[in-house]
């Protein structure tokens, strides 16, 4: 049977957090008939392809795996879109988990909404972890705020990435795929530009799923996120100038959103240390800052 959607996970030395991403696949609701998982291995210098290996005996979904040798994330995504049979493709990244009913929702949503070529969940906040708890709080807020990706404060679109994130593949292959001069981050809101200049819509829908950051749990954690965040952003604002403003995301800039944040998601998940956010924002903005400073003065 031909699969309605694929699930696709770009891999790299993600041992620790791979099988319950996987667990939470295999776990969906949806026939499993109809889906496909393409797994892309690029580089891993752990037992990230062991984990894949043994899972792939016991699934129940038509799987595919590659190995590739550290090409980057816009060539990593490629290669799943050009072996994809899905008509969708929703992308999970490894540290992602998805509830039981997640993808077919993701599948009902879009098939009732032929205009909308990218769709996506919710996150659901993580017991006992403060820092990622801030770090989701502001797109909960997003979302409950506004039927499409839109930033609560600035009052200008928030586009999703690709995790969790389901795409249209006919809209993909429409604006050629992901750029693969991106090898960090920025590939997936560069192709989502993309597909809204050529007219398709972005809809968000009311599954949930968990974004584990990476098992992001103290501040060094949210250092190392933000400034790998900026360095790929360097490449993202020279090839999208409009996908980003540097000046808002400066640390003044930050301190004043993530005040704005807390007042709004005190009233959605109330709990007082949402009033850390302030302190959160500016801090994640510094690293940021100094990922997109280090970038620009490297490449010039």
């Amino acid at each position: 049977m031909k699969p309605v959607v694929t699930v696709g996970m770009c891999l790299r030395n993600c041992e620790n957090t791979l099988p319950k991403a996987i667990n939470s696949i295999i776990n969906q609701d949806f026939s499993h008939e109809k889906m496909q998982v393409i797994f892309v291995d690029d580089g891993s210098e752990d037992h990230t392809p062991q984990i894949v290996a043994n899972y792939v005996t016991k699934m129940d979904i038509q799987t595919k795996v590659f190995k590739t040798k550290w090409q980057g994330l816009g060539s990593a995504r490629n290669l799943i879109l050009n072996n994809a049979d899905g008509d969708y493709i929703t992308w999970v990244d490894s540290d992602e988990i998805l509830t039981t009913s997640y993808i077919r929702k993701q599948v009902e949503f879009l098939e009732q909404n032929p205009d909308v070529a990218i769709t996506a969940g919710v996150f659901g906040l993580v017991s006992k972890n403060l820092v990622l708890n801030l770090e989701l709080v502001p797109h909960i807020v997003n979302h409950a705020n506004f039927g499409k990706p839109r930033s609560f404060i600035w009052k200008t679109e928030k586009l999703p990435g690709t995790g969790g994130t389901t795409f249209r593949v006919v809209a993909l292959n429409h604006v050629g795929g992901f750029d693969e001069r991106f090898t960090g981050a920025g590939e997936d809101v560069n192709v989502v530009f993309k597909i809204k200049y050529a007219g398709w819509k972005i809809r968000l829908n009311d599954a949930i799923f968990y974004e584990l950051h990476n098992g992001m749990s103290s501040f060094s954690d949210l250092w190392k996120k933000y400034y790998w965040y900026g360095q790929g952003c360097q490449t993202l604002q020279a090839e999208t100038k409009e996908a980003l403003s540097v000046s808002r995301m400066s640390p003044p800039a930050g301190f004043i959103t993530g005040f704005l944040y807390s007042l709004t998601g005190y009233r959605l998940v109330n709990k007082k240390n949402v009033f850390l956010l302030p302190i959160h924002y500016c801090f994640k903005m510094t690293a940021w800052m100094f990922g997109f400073i280090s970038s620009q003065l490297r490449n010039n």
